[in-house]
Parts: structure tokens; sequence; C-alpha cells
């Protein structure tokens, strides 16, 4: 059996370099242009240059999304772009539109093409389709179940990989296809701009009855809100490494780096448990509570066992009962001071939890807490500020101090 493969996303050079450390084996990200997320930070190529060398020195691959559906405006660059990509190192390029993936096939005929999962693909034929044109990976459409995804890998060649997504918010409409941001808000979702329509809180209004709103409810027979929990398949490591997929994919190139960092360390040592021992694997709780310390909608399993889980009808808020406070940027063995950059704003006197890279969380006391030039302070306010921890407990770089929230 290939490797199982945890991608991550990266919307920024933190996220990417926080991903790797917490445990991925590749990550994803958009450059400046041609990219799904315009509203990411997304990456410079000074920026695309060092994240690639970030990775490639810790044998990790780095594949760049150029997964819009291009209009004519969109093509005048698109060859020099995908050269500029080629150039830099990247692993591998993402698309979905026919027409960019002639272009990458053209101007760089040995960089890897992923077919991604805008490109709807639901079946064999399609597979085996893009493979035929030189399709080195195919990104499933998150409408298959895991039968379905079974039957793909038996009948697509065996060098076909197959990647999915695993976790993460999901959008309503047919693999990303929709048309709500265009229509509600003229921001094009399948160019990078969407504005999350299916989000909004929705009411009835019948034609006759002006200012009359009406909820709308959920019964046995489903719902058509638009709102979908976010994917969280955990639980099911066996189920999606028995399907065949060799690519473990995770959503949330707009999430912050606690969020990367939890959900990669969490299904890290998910996998590496169970392709351990398969015998005698055992789901662990503990991965689970800690998917849910980061932002994140109700969870469900989505497409995988058949008919969708029930849709969030009644909010479409986020759930938080964690924040990150803290990034521990360096630790000095001999005087036992870490070097914190500050996220949130911290007491003198309180208790953090440390989510570390490896290893099992563990918490500290922050009771001696001082700025750059060494004086106590009694709080950290100003955001990313820079400020001095003693502690016995070794800190490592990419370290999180994180703190329940109402704390």
């Amino acid at each position: 059996m290939k490797k199982i493969e945890l991608l991550a996303p990266a919307g920024n050079l933190e996220k990417l370099k926080t991903a790797i450390i917490y445990g991925a084996d590749a990550v994803y990200m958009g450059g400046e242009a041609y990219s799904l997320r315009a509203m990411a930070d997304n990456f410079t190529r000074e920026e695309m240059i060092e994240g690639i060398k970030f990775a490639h020195e810790r044998g990790k691959k780095v594949y760049i999304t150029v997964n819009i559906f291009a209009h004519n405006s969109d093509l005048g660059g698109m060859p020099e772009y995908i050269k500029s990509i080629n150039e830099i190192g990247a692993d591998a390029v993402i698309v979905s539109d026919p027409g960019v993936f002639a272009i990458v096939r053209e101007v760089a005929p040995d960089l890897e093409v992923h077919i991604s999962t805008q490109a709807n693909n639901t079946n064999y034929m399609t597979a085996e389709f893009w493979y035929k044109l030189g399709a080195k990976r195919i990104v499933l459409a998150r409408e298959l179940s895991l039968k379905e995804i079974r039957e793909i890998r038996e009948r697509i060649p065996e060098d076909m990989e197959i990647e999915a997504f695993i976790h993460g918010a999901m959008c309503m409409a047919y693999s990303g296809r929709c048309l709500l941001s265009n229509f509600m808000t003229g921001r094009d979702a399948n160019r990078g701009a969407c504005a999350h329509a299916c989000r909004y809180k929705y009411y009835l209004m019948e034609e006759k009855r002006p200012g009359q709103y009406f909820p709308v409810y959920e019964n046995d027979r489903g719902t058509y809100i638009m709102n979908s929990h976010d994917l969280c398949m955990i639980e099911h490591i066996p189920e999606l490494v028995d399907a065949g997929i060799t690519s473990f994919k995770i959503e949330g190139r707009m999430k912050s780096s606690y969020y990367v960092a939890s959900v990669v360390k969490a299904y890290r040592e998910a996998i590496d448990s169970y392709l351990r021992d398969k015998e005698n694997y055992k789901f662990n709780p503990k991965w689970l509570k800690e998917l849910s310390k980061s932002s994140h909608r109700e969870f469900s399993t989505g497409f995988y066992f058949g008919r969708p889980d029930k849709q969030i009808y009644s909010s479409s808020s986020y759930i938080r009962t964690h924040d990150v406070v803290g990034i521990v940027v360096d630790y000095d063995e001999n005087t036992h001071t870490a070097t914190i950059e500050q996220r949130n704003k911290v007491l003198r006197g309180e208790e953090v939890e440390v989510l570390t890279p490896k290893g099992d969380n563990f918490n500290i006391m922050l009771e001696d807490i001082r700025n750059e030039e060494g004086e106590p302070i009694d709080s950290t306010p100003h955001p990313q500020m820079i400020y001095k921890l003693k502690t016995d407990k070794p800190l490592k770089p990419f370290d999180m101090l994180v703190k329940e929230k109402g704390d």
C-alpha cells in the first residue's frame, strides 16, 4: 500500500511552517493570482520560494493552487505564472479548468498536475480521462461515498493517486460550483472571491405577505437550508485507508495557525497509530477533543456514509472554546527562558496549555513574564508583542500557548 499523505492548508508562510512542523507531509497554497482563496493572505513569489525551501529541507512537498475557472481576461499572464511556479520548485499544481490544464502541459510539461475537486471528479471514467491527458492525481468531489471511492480506486490505474477532503468547512454547492455569491454580492466564488452566502441566516417570505418572515425548520425528511456542517473524519481513519485514498486533505487556508496546528497534529497521530498497528488500533478520544478546541462548526461525516448528515439550520456561528495566546519563538535552556510572540492577551499568574508538535500537551503557569527589556509585566496587551517567560518545562519554536475562552 502506498504511503498515506497528510495534506494541510497553508494560507500564509507562518501557517505553511506550522503545518509542516506539526506533521503534514505536504501543503497546498495559493499565489497572489489564480487561486480560489482571494481573501487569504496568499504568497508572494519570494514567500513561495521560502516556503518551498522550508518544506523541501524537511522532505515535504508543496502544491500550488491554480484552480479558478478562468475567463478570457485571466489567461493573459497564465503561461508566465505557470513557468514561474515550475522554476521555483513547486511539486505540483492544482487545476480545475481544462484551458489552464492545457497551458500547464504546454509550458511546463514535467510539472505534476492534480485535478481539483472543483472539476467535479465523481466517477472512474473522469479519473481515467484526466490520467490519459497526463494528470498524476485526482481530488475527488466531496459528494462521494466510501463505497463509490473504493470502486473508483479499483477501476483506475494503480499509479494514479486519489486525494479527498477529510476535515474542514464544506461548500453546500456541488464541489464548490456555486453562483449564490455572484448573485447576491457580485463576488465570483469560482474566481476566488466567495462571500459565503450559503452561511447567511435565511427566512421565508410569502409574496402576498410582505414583512412576515417565517423561520425554516428541519424535519425527518431533511432540510433545504444551505449552511453545512464541517467535515470531520478523525474517527474513521481505517475506513478512509481501506477505500484507497492516498492523500488526506484538510480544508482551511483562511483558518488560524492554531487550527492548522491542532488539526494536523490530531490526524497525524491518528494516521500513524493506525498504520503502526492496524490489528490493535483503537480511536483515542483525545484527538476529537483537540479538534474541537479550535474554531469550527458542528461536525459531520458528510457524504462518506451515504445520505449526508443533517444540516445546521439555526446558526452559522463558529464554535471556539480555546484561543491561542502565544507562539514560542525561542527557548534558552540555560536560563529556562522562552521568547513568546503574543497572539492574545494573558495575565501574570494565569495557567495556559502548551500545544506541542509531538507528545501530549501540558500546562504551565505564567508566573514570571517580562518585556523585551527584561522588566516584569503584569499582562501582554499589545498585539504580537515579544515577551519573555520563565518556565522549567522546556519549550520549542512553534509550540503554542493556548487558553480556554472565558478564563
